[in-house]
C-alpha cells in the first residue's frame, strides 16, 4: 500500500495563544533537539546545552473518512500503528479487511486515513450508534462494562500457526497443556536483549518498546517504540499483521507495566504469552486468567514472576522464575 509523501517541513500544533505554537518536526521522525538548562548540585547552570526529547504528536484515526479517535503518539511506524489499533480494537478480524492506508501531516498533527471493509465499516457505525447516550468505560474496543470480559481465549497448539488474521475467531479451550512454543530461558533472553535495541529511548529515555519473539529464537523481533506502551503495542501487532506472521505460538515484550489494556491487547491479536518489565495491575491478571494469556511480569535479568497460566512452561523450565 502507498503512502502519502510527508514533506519535510515542520509543522505546528496551535493553541489558543498563536504565539505559543509548537513546533515539531515532520512525520516519522522519533525525536527533536532542543537547548536545555541542566542542574547539577541543585545549581543550575546559565550556559545551555543540547539534548533529545521523544516526539509526541496528536494523531487521527479516520476509518473510511469518519474520525474515530484521536491519540497521541511518536508519529513513526503509523501504518504498524493503524493496523494493530484495527485489530486489537475490534475494527476488524482479518488483514483482507484493511484496503488501503494514507498518512497526511496537517497544521495540527497527522491524520491516518484507513479504509476498511463495507462490512467492517458498517459494523463500526451500529457500534457507534449503540454506544450514543450511554457511559463509556475507556477501554479499547469496548462500549460496555458488560463487554470487557467478551474477549476471545487463544488458539489451541493445533492452530499455533495460524496468522493474526484469525486470532480473533478462536473459540474456548482447555489451556492446561498448551505451549506458547518459548522457553524461559528464551524469554529472559530476549527481553534483556530488547533492552540494548530501543534507540529511541536510550536518545530521549521517554518512550516505552515492544517486540515479539517467535518459538525457538532468542531474538526480539519487530521491535516498535512509542512514547505510549499501548502504541508500542499496536505498533508490534501491526508489524506482525502486516507480515503474516504466526502469532498464535510466540510471545510478546513491553518495556512497561501489564495493564488491563495491554493483556486486552495480547488477548485480541490471539497472543498467548505477554512479558512485562514492570508489574501488572490486579486487572490484567484475573484478564489473563480468564482468556488464557500466560502473564509474566518483573522479566528482568534471569528472574520473572508469572502471574496467570504457568502450565505453559515445560516442565523442565518450572523453577527458572518465581
Amino acid at each position: 500500500m502507498d503512502k502519502v509523501v510527508i514533506p519535510a517541513s515542520t509543522a505546528a500544533i496551535k493553541g489558543t495563544d498563536p504565539s505559543a505554537s509548537v513546533a515539531l518536526p515532520a512525520a516519522r521522525v522519533g525525536s527533536m533537539p532542543l537547548q536545555v538548562n541542566r542542574v547539577r548540585d541543585s545549581i543550575m547552570h546559565e550556559q545551555t546545552q543540547s539534548d533529545s526529547v521523544a516526539v509526541e504528536m496528536p494523531v487521527a484515526v479516520q476509518f473510511n473518512g469518519i474520525n474515530h479517535a484521536v491519540m497521541l503518539a511518536t508519529p513513526q511506524d503509523l501504518e504498524d500503528f493503524a493496523w494493530g489499533f484495527c485489530l486489537t480494537e475490534g475494527i476488524v478480524r482479518s488483514p483482507d479487511d484493511i484496503r488501503d492506508f494514507e498518512q497526511e501531516q496537517t497544521d495540527l498533527g497527522i491524520l491516518a486515513h484507513v479504509q476498511i471493509s463495507p462490512a467492517c465499516m458498517q459494523f463500526l457505525k451500529d457500534r457507534r450508534r449503540q454506544m450514543a447516550g450511554r457511559t463509556a468505560c475507556g477501554l479499547c474496543g469496548v462500549e460496555t462494562l458488560e463487554a470487557v470480559r467478551r474477549l476471545p481465549p487463544v488458539a489451541p497448539p493445533s492452530d499455533a500457526h495460524r496468522t493474526v488474521s484469525s486470532a480473533t475467531s478462536t473459540q474456548p479451550q482447555d489451556l492446561r497443556q498448551m505451549s506458547a512454543g518459548v522457553t524461559l530461558a528464551q524469554l529472559l533472553s530476549a527481553m534483556n536483549a530488547l533492552r540494548e535495541q530501543q534507540p529511541l529511548h536510550q536518545e530521549t529515555g521517554a518512550t516505552h518498546a515492544a517486540a515479539w519473539i517467535a518459538p525457538d529464537s532468542q531474538a526480539p523481533a519487530f521491535i516498535r517504540e512509542d512514547v505510549g506502551r499501548h502504541n508500542a503495542l499496536d505498533k508490534t501487532i501491526g508489524a506482525l499483521l502486516r507480515d503474516s506472521q504466526p502469532i498464535g505460538r510466540g510471545a510478546l515484550l513491553v518495556s512497561s507495566r501489564a495493564s488491563f489494556e495491554m493483556v486486552q491487547k495480547a488477548a485480541m491479536a490471539g497472543c498467548p504469552l505477554l512479558a512485562a518489565v514492570s508489574a501488572p495491575t490486579s486487572a490484567a491478571i484475573a484478564l489473563a486468567k480468564e482468556t488464557g494469556v500466560t502473564l509474566l511480569g518483573f522479566t528482568r535479568g534471569d528472574q520473572a514472576t508469572i502471574y496467570a497460566h504457568s502450565q505453559r512452561f515445560q516442565l523442565s523450565d518450572r523453577g527458572k522464575a518465581s
